[in-house]
């Protein structure tokens, strides 16, 4: 007999192959038949209805601290992934100094709004090196497996100390890092990552490794080519295009494989394109440039539970901001506060969080079920023409429905012409995969661990206003691609030898629910979460870990090595 067997489902096995009415026989955690399978199984799946897909595979989360306390991995698992990579934009937790462990905390907390209070109480720290950070995670049976990168700015931390942020460093620093990240590669890290954008800053300044010099850049980049399986990935301003990144040049000419995330932007709407052709050029070179993009345009979800809404900073909302939720809706809704508020300006000099605050075109109500493709009739400035009144009115209205626990949605990028099409553009192109998701992240403010549901409901079935992606596409997209672009050759596709990650869905009655905010993290920290339905069962190397969306208890993930 099989260990387990799925019965008559719409076999999409992840390569971009024709879906097809198959069974799927596992044993050992691996695949074992895919066609008709005679011999029973031990346990038997009848899929008759549903699509049997890869799981998914997400290469840019942030559960580095979260790996350390959480078996569950919430909210990714959920959403049918089974295998994540983290240490993405140069933060993480490894290696730490054991006088450290404050500064990367505030690291974290600053670039990708986890909440300091929740890492303190959480992590662990049973480890001091990246390859003691690797065994300290392997102590913990989990859902899914997880693999890691090694953080730019945990590196400098380790090596520089107090001068962390500083850009002045000597030679022997710089072999020290080299060496440092040699250790982490060698012990099975998926790749290097840093930050290179204005916008990744915590309350000590911009993340170190933001204006490192090229000597640092390019050394580190040798030591990822060398290793002969990993990435160096990074999120630029430039987006993969060079220009003030000149060490670019240089990875792709000594042949350092690269990923970074890849946006369309409002102040330059076509370059994206510019540098779809580049990663084309090196790839074909020898190498490999993958831009990762996101499945729906990068935008912040507004809420008086969020980290940001555009009165937040009104002198008028921070004498009431510590009231409870209905309190503080109950008095978004007196007119005469409204008044004051909507005459006042935003307290703060921040002139990004200005132009955030007072963008009305680019803000909309996400409704339930949510809709992250809104035209621009929709946009709070929009209806506020036409019906004669301040925007800010409008945006209250949204701000206070539920009783102040509806989410707005603020597009900023991917959306310059506010539709789909540019994105569908870049998940389409041959050298793109789906990234970009930040699992694990943005707790107050962002809730993209979805992306993978949202290929799905949105892309291959649900889109209204412009062409879809066919459904084989999807799949592909976030299991074999996502898999293929990290080394992990043993997954990503329903066939014979692959490891047995599955996804059992209902696919005509998945659906995505509104984001809502919970508190569960460790003391008392908020996230983000999104529920979802139609996830009808989750198979991580053959033991089912989800049955309709609740976990069995099941732990046959662990800790990847690539290389290994």
């Amino acid at each position: 007999m099989h260990d387990l067997v799925i019965r008559n489902g719409r076999v999409v096995d992840g390569t971009g192959a024709a879906a097809r009415i198959a069974d799927v026989a596992i044993d050992d955690g691996v695949i074992t038949a895919v066609g008709e399978v005679a011999d029973a199984g031990t346990r038997e799946i009848d899929a008759t209805g549903h699509i049997v897909t890869p799981g998914w595979v997400d290469v840019h989360t942030h559960y580095d601290g979260q790996v350390s306390w959480d078996p569950v991995m919430a909210p990714s698992s959920q959403h049918g992934v089974t295998s994540v990579v983290m240490g993405n934009c140069g933060v993480g937790f490894a290696p730490v100094r054991p006088n450290a462990h404050e500064f990367l905390i505030e690291l974290m907390e600053g670039v990708e709004d986890i909440p300091g209070s929740a890492l303190v109480e959480g992590i662990s720290w049973d480890w001091e090196s990246f390859p003691e950070y690797l065994d300290a995670l392997e102590a913990m049976p989990r859902t899914i497996d997880v693999g890691a990168q090694i953080p730019h700015a945990a590196v400098r931390a380790y090596v520089l100390g107090e001068r962390a942020h500083e850009y002045d460093v000597t030679p022997d620093e710089i072999a020290q890092m080299v060496e440092i990240t040699r250790q982490g590669l060698d012990a099975g890290a998926f790749g290097f990552s840093t930050s290179r954008t204005f916008l990744h800053t915590s309350k000590h300044g911009h993340v170190p490794g933001t204006y490192s010099t090229p000597d640092e850049v390019i050394a580190l980049g040798e030591a990822v080519r060398d290793s002969g399986h990993a990435l160096f990935q990074y999120v630029s301003d430039d987006q993969g295009q060079g220009g003030d990144e000149p060490w670019l040049d240089t990875l792709n000419e000594m042949g350092c494989p690269t990923t970074y995330t890849l946006a369309q932007t409002p102040a330059d709407p076509t370059a994206f394109r510019t540098a779809l052709a580049a990663a084309v050029s090196a790839t074909a070179a020898g190498s490999p440039m993958t831009p990762q993009v996101a499945v729906r345009p990068t935008g912040m979800l507004y809420g008086l539970q969020s980290s940001f809404h555009p009165f937040i900073a009104h002198p008028s909302y921070r004498a009431i901001r510590d009231l409870p939720l209905g309190e503080r809706a109950a008095k978004l809704r007196d007119p005469e506060f409204r008044a004051a508020l909507l005459d006042e300006d935003p307290f703060t000099k921040d002139r990004f969080a200005k132009y955030m605050a007072t963008n009305w075109s680019q803000m909309y109500r996400l409704g339930d079920p949510p809709d992250y493709e809104p035209p621009i009739e929709a946009s709070a400035g929009a209806i506020a023409e036409r019906e004669g009144r301040h925007p800010g009115e409008v945006v209250l209205d949204w701000l206070v429905e539920d009783d102040g626990e509806a989410f707005m949605f603020s597009p900023l990028g991917n959306y310059h012409e506010h539709n789909h099409d540019v994105i569908r553009e870049m998940l389409d192109h041959e050298v793109t995969i789906p990234g970009a998701s930040d699992g694990g992240a943005h707790c107050g403010l962002i809730c993209d661990a979805s992306f993978p549901t949202y290929l799905l409901t949105h892309w291959a079935r649900d889109r209204s206003r412009g062409p879809k992606l066919p459904l084989e596409r999807v799949v592909q997209l976030q299991t074999s691609k996502t898999a293929d672009a990290y080394g992990l050759k043993d997954r990503g596709r329903v066939e014979v030898g692959k490891l047995a990650d599955i996804n059992i869905i209902d696919f005509e009655n998945l659906h995505l629910h509104a984001p809502k905010m919970v508190h569960d993290l460790p003391a008392g920290g908020r996230r983000l979460l999104q529920d979802v339905d139609g996830y009808r069962y989750t198979i991580k190397s053959g033991q089912v870990t989800f049955e309709d969306g609740e976990p069995t208890g099941a732990r046959p993930g662990g800790v990847l090595r690539s290389g290994r």
